[in-house]
C-alpha cells in the first residue's frame, strides 16, 4: 500500500536526493522538483523554479501531494538577500499547493539555527549539546524566515509540519551541491595523493582536538519520513545527527588510511581549503579525471571548499542532542566512520574520484 504522495523539494541536492531513494524503497509514490531535474529510478520528474511564482503554480497544478518534503535553498550575498530569496521561494510552494490535499510538510535546516547565518556565524553562543527548545537568536537568519512561513502555512491550511536540524550532511547528490563536506573531502584526499601534497587538516584547533557530530543523508531521511508519518512527530522541531560523537584528529587518520595517505600533524594554524586549492585544483581536477575517466572533470561542480572552511574553522563546540527525537520515538543511528567511508567506496564506484 502506498503511504502517501511525496514532493520533494530540490531532489537533486544530498538530502532530497537520498530521501527520494528511501521513500521510492518504502512504497511512496515520489515527485521529484527541481530547476533542472535529473533521472532516478521511481521518481517523476518536476521542473520549476522556485523563485518564479507562474512557473511554480503551473508546474504544481494539480498534483495530488499529500506530504512535502523541503530540502533546498539558495545562496546570496548577504543574509538580507537570503532571507527575501530563500522566503520568496517557501511562499511560492506554498501558494502553487494551496488546493492540494496537503497533510505534512518538513523542512531541512540546519545547526546555523543555533550558531548565526553566515554573517554571524559562530556568534550565537547556545549551550551544548544543541537542545530544541533554545530560543532564536537576534539577528536575521533565513532559517527562521522559512520556519515562520511554513508555520504560518500550516496553521492556515491544517496540515501538520516538521523541521530538521541537521549538521554537516555526508551523503550523495544528484547535481551539484553547495553544502557536501564528505564529497569536498574526498577530492581534497585525491588531489593531495595525485599531487604529493601533505594531507593536513584545514579548520581550527578547536574543531581538531573538540567533540562533534555530523549526518548522514539517509539518517536524515528516515528521520523525515518518521515525522511524516508518526503522530507523536507533530509541528515538532528535531536536531538531526547520527548519535555518536568523534574527534577529528581521529577521524583525519581514518580518512588518510582510506586513501593511502599519512594525516599530517595539526599545522598549529587554520589553513582552509579555499584559498589553498581554487586557483590550482580546477586544472589538477582537470588532468586527474582525464587519466583515471572520471565523470566529473569540473571540480567546482564537486567540491565546495568555502563551505567545509566554514564548519571545519569554527571556534566553538558543536554537538547536537537527539533526545527529543528518542523519546518521541525514532532510534535511527549511524557510525560516522561508515558514513564517509562507505560515501568514499560509493564515489570510487560510480568514478566519481579515482
Amino acid at each position: 500500500m502506498r503511504k502517501g504522495t511525496a514532493l520533494i523539494v530540490g531532489v537533486t541536492g544530498i538530502s532530497g536526493h537520498n530521501l527520494a531513494n528511501t521513500l521510492v524503497a518504502r512504497g511512496w509514490s515520489v515527485y521529484g522538483l527541481a530547476r533542472n531535474p535529473v533521472p532516478q529510478e521511481g521518481v517523476i520528474p518536476v521542473k520549476a523554479d522556485l523563485l518564479d511564482s507562474q512557473s511554480t503554480g503551473q508546474a504544481l497544478a494539480g498534483l495530488p501531494i499529500t506530504h512535502v518534503f523541503f530540502c533546498t535553498w539558495t545562496r546570496r550575498d548577504s543574509e538580507a538577500e537570503n532571507v527575501k530569496a530563500n522566503g520568496a521561494m517557501m511562499e511560492n510552494l506554498c501558494q502553487g499547493l494551496a488546493q492540494a490535499p496537503l497533510q505534512h510538510m518538513a523542512l531541512v535546516t540546519g545547526t546555523k539555527h543555533y550558531l548565526g547565518s553566515f554573517e554571524e556565524y559562530g556568534t550565537g553562543r547556545a549551550e551544548t549539546p544543541f537542545r530544541e527548545s533554545e530560543p532564536r537568536l537576534p539577528a536575521a537568519n533565513f532559517y527562521y524566515t522559512l520556519e515562520d512561513i511554513l508555520f504560518a502555512a500550516a496553521e492556515k491550511h491544517g496540515f501538520g509540519w516538521s523541521v530538521h536540524r541537521s549538521h554537516s550532511m555526508i551523503g550523495q547528490a544528484k547535481g551539484t551541491n553547495a553544502m557536501n563536506m564528505g564529497l569536498t573531502l574526498a577530492v581534497y584526499a585525491s588531489l593531495c595523493k595525485a599531487t604529493g601534497a601533505p594531507f593536513i587538516f584545514p579548520g581550527s584547533r578547536t574543531q581538531w582536538d573538540g567533540l562533534t557530530d555530523v549526518t548522514d543523508a539517509g539518517l536524515l531521511a528516515e528521520q523525515m519520513e518518521w515525522a511524516a508519518l508518526a503522530p507523536s512527530a507533530r509541528n515538532q522541531a528535531f536536531n538531526t545527527v547520527n548519535g555518536d560523537v568523534f574527534r577529528w584528529r581521529w577521524l583525519w587518520g581514518e580518512i588518510a588510511a582510506f586513501f593511502e595517505l599519512e594525516a599530517a600533524p595539526y599545522p598549529e594554524q587554520p589553513m582552509p581549503l579555499e584559498p589553498r586549492l581554487k586557483t590550482q585544483a580546477p586544472a589538477q581536477w582537470k588532468a586527474l579525471a582525464e587519466q583515471h575517466g572520471l565523470v566529473q572533470p569540473d571540480v567546482d561542480k564537486l567540491a565546495s571548499w568555502w563551505h567545509s572552511d566554514a564548519d571545519l574553522s569554527r571556534e566553538i563546540e558543536c554537538l547536537n542532542d537527539m533526545t527529543k527525537s528518542r523519546d518521541l520515538g525514532f532510534m535511527g543511528y549511524r557510525d560516522t566512520r561508515a558514513s564517509f567511508l562507505d560515501l568514499f567506496t560509493s564515489l570510487r564506484a560510480q568514478r566519481v574520484i579515482p
